[in-house]
This record gives C-alpha cells, sequence and structure tokens, in this order.
C-alpha cells in the first residue's frame, strides 16, 4: 500500500514540527542545573603564541535562594580563575576574585570582558573563532554545570548571531 501525496506531506510537516524543540535548544545554547542558567558561554580567539584566554556567559538564576558561582574548568586550558578587570583612577587592575561570583534569587550574574570573567590559563593549544570546547561551572548549591563555550573572533564583545538572544 502506498501513501497518497497528502498523507506523504502531513507525515512530513508532523516530522518538522517534532524536531523543532529540539532544534530551538540547541540554537539557544544554554546549560541548566536547577534553577541556574548558563546562557551563551563564549570565548575569543586568540593568537598563535597565547598562553591566555576569557571565558564570558550570563548566567541567571530562577530559584529563590542565591547561588555563588565558585570554580570553572576547560578542556582547553591547564587551570581556570575567576578574574576581575577594573580601571581605577586611570590604571587597568585584573585580579582573581577571591569568595566566587554572588547569583542573586531571582536574578543574574555578567561573565563579561571589562569585568568579571572565567581567565583560561596555560592554554593547550590557540582559540580559533568558529570551534568549541567543553566546560564545567561549578555553583555553591547548583553543583555542577557542564557546558560547551563558542570562540568568537579576536576582538569580539559578545556572542555572535546565532547566540539565542
Amino acid at each position: 500500500m502506498s501513501l497518497s501525496v497528502m498523507a506523504r506531506l502531513r507525515l512530513a510537516v508532523l516530522g518538522v514540527a517534532l524536531a523543532l524543540p529540539a532544534i530551538g535548544v540547541a540554537a539557544a545554547h544554554e546549560f541548566k542545573s536547577g534553577p541556574i542558567e548558563v546562557i551563551h558561554p563564549w570565548s575569543r580567539a586568540t593568537p598563535p603564541a597565547a598562553k591566555v584566554g576569557g571565558g564570558y556567559a550570563e548566567i541567571r538564576n530562577d530559584g529563590s535562594e542565591p547561588d555563588r558561582l565558585v570554580s570553572a574548568t576547560a578542556e582547553i586550558a591547564g587551570r581556570v580563575e575567576i578574574h576581575e578587570m577594573a580601571v581605577k583612577d586611570g590604571v587597568m587592575t585584573m585580579r582573581p576574585v577571591e569568595h566566587g561570583v554572588p547569583v542573586p534569587a531571582g536574578g543574574a550574574a555578567a561573565l563579561a570582558p571589562g569585568g568579571i570573567h572565567l581567565m583560561l590559563m596555560e592554554l593547550k593549544r590557540p582559540l580559533k573563532a568558529g570551534e568549541s570546547f567543553a566546560g564545567t561551572l561549578t555553583f555553591e548549591k547548583a553543583g555542577a554545570v557542564d557546558v560547551t563555550f563558542d570562540v568568537e573572533p579576536i576582538g569580539a564583545t559578545g556572542p555572535g548571531p546565532g547566540a539565542g538572544h
């Protein structure tokens, strides 16, 4: 028994409709553990000899309790530290953040260029635009959140157009 053209068309439409939620989740580039959601982790490409890079993302807390980003790892780096960049009296400083990054209940925290960010140290290879790498952000309450960082071009100021924003 063969299917009519109309029946085949209905099956094709149904298949696309069923696939859309999965496509939307992948395109959004979001990672979740409990009330904590890490939105579009990204990094910048580095020059060939660079030994450090940066990691950025938006972190949302949909819960009723505050949480705190306490550490991070990245497969591309020997170690990762949470750093804060600031300008005081015209002098830029960068220092490790001692007690992690607070993520308020019902609020958000940003890991962004020029502010608090992840410092990817002892890079194992250069970061190249268009590639990605795995990492883990660890929170005081939500625990470990496995993420994938997209690598944007050198000089990028934010995630690319496919970031799901």
